[in-house]
């Protein structure tokens, strides 16, 4: 996989080398507490951290983004 993009509060980040399935568990696990902050890339080119905060009720889409070769 490339990347997953994420859509969060009408903008799009990313977030690289992870596994799909893993940062979506990873997600679920930490709402469990209530809240989780996820760190996402803001921007393209340069990295640029940025934290989002996932609270219950907060609408936020995962869209994997596949290598262009297939991978």
């Amino acid at each position: 996989m490339k990347r997953i993009d994420i859509r969060y509060g009408g903008d799009v980040y990313s977030v690289g080398g992870r596994d799909f399935d893993e940062l979506r568990q990873e997600i679920l696990t930490g709402l469990e507490g209530g809240k989780y902050w996820l760190t996402v890339n803001d921007g393209e080119g340069m990295r640029r951290d940025a934290q989002l905060l996932i609270t219950p009720g907060v609408p936020i889409v995962l869209i994997p983004i596949p290598n262009p070769d297939g991978e």
